[in-house]
């Protein structure tokens, strides 16, 4: 099955060409390598305040998207077997597709995820998980809008969005101070939510490689190896930090 541009998406910000979300990576990569040796001669900076009103904000933008992601799906009566894209303009198709757009957005509001450490000087947080799960996801999301925005690609998005309310929520409750250390106990819970997800993602998209469904095998291959190199480094760090380093 071959993919043509969404004539829908197409106008929309970001979506034409590859270029922006190319210069834009160019730019994260640039902050990434040369962020720390320009802070090396500065302090550490607290950024308290827009910390809390970051992880907030992003929270309810990922509260927000899961909710039109499900709703939109059981008003469109969606298939998690197989469900390929409405390119038409209906109601529900447009809506979908929209919420496509927002999650793609998203992806480029938390490259600032790593600004942060950078300007905090946690660079330990800076790892190759990090920059790569951030980085390729950017791509991943801005294909997925210029050509499939909906059909399969609605789970992924739901279920992510769902998982970043947690994560966020996390964020948030660390920004507050070391005295909330108290209450982040639940991280490696959120590790293991993570690594669920990714499982799901996997037999989602697998399914319909080995079923007869319109929607592009080429997306669900593609989504299906980019998740398995996620288990992969997400279960190494899970051993790293919770097995490793708790002895």
């Amino acid at each position: 099955l071959i993919c043509f541009s969404d004539p829908r998406t197409d106008p929309w910000p970001l979506v034409h060409s590859p270029l922006p979300v190319t210069l834009l990576f160019v730019f994260y990569l640039f902050v990434v390598a040369l962020g720390p040796y320009y802070m090396r001669k500065w302090k550490p900076l607290k950024l308290r305040g827009l910390l809390i009103t970051y992880n907030l904000s992003m929270m309810t933008l990922s509260s927000y998207m899961f909710y039109e992601f499900l709703v939109t799906s059981i008003l469109g009566d969606y298939s998690y077997l197989c469900q390929p894209v409405d390119y038409s303009h209906s109601e529900l198709a447009m809506r979908m597709a929209r919420v496509c757009w927002w999650f793609f957005f998203s992806k480029v509001i938390e490259l600032l995820d790593t600004v942060f450490f950078i300007l905090r000087k946690k660079q330990e947080q800076v790892t190759f998980l990090h920059v790569y799960h951030h980085g390729t996801m950017l791509f991943n999301w801005w294909s997925g809008v210029k050509y499939v925005p909906g059909g399969q690609a609605f789970f992924i998005g739901m279920l992510n969005s769902f998982v970043h309310i947690f994560m966020y929520g996390y964020y948030a409750l660390a920004s507050l101070g070391p005295q909330m250390h108290g209450c982040l106990w639940w991280k490696r819970y959120l590790t293991i939510m993570q690594l669920c997800q990714f499982v799901a993602i996997a037999a989602h998209s697998s399914y319909n490689l080995f079923t007869e469904c319109p929607f592009p095998d080429g997306f669900n291959t593609a989504v299906f190896l980019y998740i398995l190199s996620l288990i992969v480094l997400f279960l190494h760090f899970y051993y790293r930090t919770y097995t490793v380093g708790k002895q």
